[in-house]
């Protein structure tokens, strides 16, 4: 008899709740610390609310993992439930605390539930969740979706461009960016993720010059598979450009507005696009 695999993330990978829903993912949110109030991610304050707040703020808001026991709580229900496996996949261990949270919950399960590291964050994570569960309910066993998994991470291509570097560099996260100051600050910074590294691609003067830098970086990520175009409070950005590509990609691509604890350490007005190339 074949297992059932069951899978958790976390909020960061931005899965729209319909697809989580679709896919019986379960998604934990992480914590956003703002002006003394702590908040689950997507409870309290919207991603609208907090990216038109962040500018007027004097202290850049927090963020923090969910709870051990809460990742345990999952876990446990789901082996209660009738799963064989879990696999829990979170953001990177160099950028956040959520992958360790998640380790030290998985620790008395034993093999049963396996935490994986992705590289990425919003829909680079996200994807690579959505379409292992794909394979898992098309019949794919425990080690097929690992080799899934781990295949669809190397083809994850991710880039923004940003409004300004100061959110990226008070976040004390990127090394590169601590070093930036005076007129640099005001220029537009293209940045990349992968292997939990953020990478510096350059910088524009204007913002409409970093969004045909990006279009020319998914032009050469083509063919895709999949294709999400992300932003935080840029839509009218954002939708030109998912109009732009929706007849190039297989699969609906997705407009997502970046959850803030991600967003928090990105700034608001940055738009970015996330691909998977096809095989």
């Amino acid at each position: 008899m074949k297992g059932r695999i069951c899978f958790v993330t976390d909020s960061t990978s931005d899965i729209p709740a319909e697809l989580a829903e679709e896919h019986a993912i379960e998604v934990v949110p992480a914590i956003i610390n703002v002006n003394g109030e702590s908040y689950e991610d997507g409870k309290g304050i919207s991603r609208e609310e907090f990216y038109t707040l962040l500018p007027k703020l004097t202290v850049l808001p927090t963020t923090a993992a969910p709870s051990v026991g809460s990742f345990q709580e999952r876990y446990e229900r789901l082996l209660c439930e009738g799963a064989t496996n879990v696999l829990s996949v979170h953001p990177p261990d160099s950028l956040s605390g959520i992958f360790n949270s998640a380790r030290l919950a998985a620790t008395e399960f034993g093999n049963r539930v396996r935490v994986l590291d992705s590289g990425q964050v919003s829909l680079g994570l996200g994807f690579q969740v959505l379409m292992a569960a794909e394979g898992a309910r098309r019949g794919a066993l425990l080690e097929e979706t690992l080799a899934l998994i781990q295949g669809i991470r190397q083809r994850i291509h991710l880039a923004a461009v940003l409004d300004t570097i100061e959110y990226v560099r008070r976040s004390g996260r990127v090394s590169w960016a601590r070093a930036m100051i005076g007129n640099v600050l005001r220029v537009h910074p293209l940045i990349s993720l992968h292997s939990g590294i953020v990478e510096r691609l350059g910088q524009v003067r204007t913002r409409a010059q970093g969004l045909l830098r990006l279009t020319e970086m998914l032009d050469s990520w083509e063919p895709l598979d999949r294709l999400a175009v992300l932003h935080t409070n840029a839509e009218a950005s954002a939708q030109q450009l998912l109009e732009e590509w929706r007849a190039r990609v297989p699969a609906p691509p997705l407009l997502v507005n970046v959850t803030t604890v991600v967003g928090t350490h990105v700034g608001p007005n940055a738009v970015g696009f996330v691909g998977v190339s096809v095989l």
